[in-house]
């Protein structure tokens, strides 16, 4: 089962930001998919149980020179 977690993300600043952030995270190993919106300022992503975890979706995201935080 995976499971879904969502993402606030900082620092975008056009679409091409939203596609960049989704290009690495599909890198990420047990990514179900991911779908980042640069107007809500988010990625939803499902992982996989024993693939990458939260952590990892926070410093793909922040190598990128953007700020995410998991939001509940």
């Amino acid at each position: 089962m995976s499971t879904t977690y969502t993402f606030r993300i900082e620092g975008m600043h056009c679409g091409s930001c939203a596609l960049l952030i989704d290009d690495v995270l599909e890198d990420l190993p047990g990514l179900r998919s991911t779908q980042t919106s640069m107007k809500r300022a988010c990625t939803v992503v499902e992982l996989a149980p024993g693939g990458a975890t939260a952590a990892d979706v926070i410093a793909a995201v922040e190598e990128l020179g953007y700020a995410a935080r998991h939001m509940t």
